[in-house]
């Protein structure tokens, strides 16, 4: 019997040698897929845990970000009434003085440009710190990303103070600058228009869209925003510590984002956002006279609807406390909760969170 078995072996020799070839390359395929499919996993499942990750430092980058923009407004229009103030001259008229007209003259022009230097200024507010806390928070994700080897910290605590402190150009010469050349198209704009002069919501508008291209005309917007001192640093080939270089770099990396058709066009967003919020808070003012039947018949009555000019001053002068506001609901909330503004910041946060050899 055995003779037998083993003669059928020899016989069928190389039949089972290739048999049992098969039978174990299969074997160890199917261990090496299925090790293979383990590894495949184990990396979704680290990616995917990064991702959610990354997600999560980038919502709390955003409201760490609307958070310190609505902490920016109150400083901003104490700048701004500093420097415009209207409130001196309104005393002064109470008291009727011998040169009433000079005075409202005055009024006119400062009323005029601090609500529009208002619009501007919140608008560059709110996509400067887009930009600066976006490339902190890039960085702040790179530096304490689990498994990179950390050199050297790409956004230290005196770094982002440094980098952050450049807010203040806004707040001071740049705002004055804005000022400057606001008021200056304000009255080529509104000079020589008497206080009897009646405007409609439409003609109203037609001169803020004139003063707007004339602003908008003279130089760059973000000129305003950003100081030039800092250039001069980057020349000098001793005398920088680290932190220096790094911030040097920071200011850099922000002005490329403010030169690319990204910035200018959410830039652009937020102003026609803010110019709309404006009219929209005077024509609440543009009423039909109580008993008007024809006008309150009319839905486009507010296009018809004349104020004397003396009553615009002050509706103007006041709107200043609404956009410069940082009560949830008003115009700074509308910013940050825009689409275009929104991704835009998700393009600098993700630009900044991915190693720069990945950039590359």
């Amino acid at each position: 019997m055995f003779s037998s078995v083993w003669n059928f072996v020899k016989r069928h020799k190389r039949k089972f040698i290739f048999t049992g070839a098969v039978v174990g390359g299969v074997y160890f395929l199917g261990k090496y897929a299925r090790s293979k499919i383990r590894e495949l996993q184990e990396k979704e499942a680290i990616e995917y845990i990064a991702l959610a990750r990354r997600q999560y430092h980038f919502e709390s980058n955003q409201r760490t970000c609307n958070m310190t923009v609505l902490s920016m407004l109150p400083p901003l229009r104490e700048a701004i009434v500093n420097q415009l103030n209207s409130e001196s001259l309104t005393a002064i008229l109470k008291t009727r003085p011998a040169n009433k007209m000079d005075i409202w003259e005055d009024l006119k022009i400062i009323s005029f440009t601090r609500s529009l230097v208002a619009v501007y200024s919140t608008c560059m507010l709110v996509v400067l710190l887009r930009i600066q806390l976006n490339i902190i928070g890039g960085y702040l994700y790179l530096d304490n990303s689990v498994g990179k080897p950390a050199p050297t910290p790409q956004a230290p605590p005196e770094v982002q103070q440094q980098y952050l402190s450049s807010i203040q150009h806004l707040l001071g010469d740049g705002l004055t600058q804005l000022i400057s050349v606001v008021k200056k198209s304000v009255q080529n704009s509104l000079d020589g228009m008497c206080l009897k002069q009646s405007l409609s919501l439409a003609e109203l508008e037609q001169h803020l869209n004139w003063i707007r291209a004339e602003v908008e005309s003279c130089r760059p917007l973000s000129s305003y925003m950003m100081a030039d001192d800092d250039n001069a640093l980057a020349d000098q080939a001793c005398g920088l510590t680290e932190s220096d270089v790094l911030t040097i770099r920071l200011l850099n990396e922000t002005r490329d984002m403010m030169d690319s058709p990204d910035f200018g066009a959410v830039l652009t967003t937020c102003l026609q956002r803010g110019f709309a919020h404006l009219l929209d808070n005077l024509a609440q003012f543009f009423h039909p006279p109580p008993g008007d039947s024809a006008h309150n018949a009319d839905p486009h009555s507010l296009v018809t609807v004349s104020l004397p000019l003396a009553k615009i001053i002050p509706i103007v002068n006041g709107q200043i406390n609404t956009i410069c506001s940082e009560t949830p609901g008003h115009f700074a909330q509308e910013l940050l909760l825009n689409d275009d503004v929104k991704e835009f910041a998700a393009n600098v946060y993700d630009s900044f969170s991915t190693p720069q050899e990945v950039r590359q």
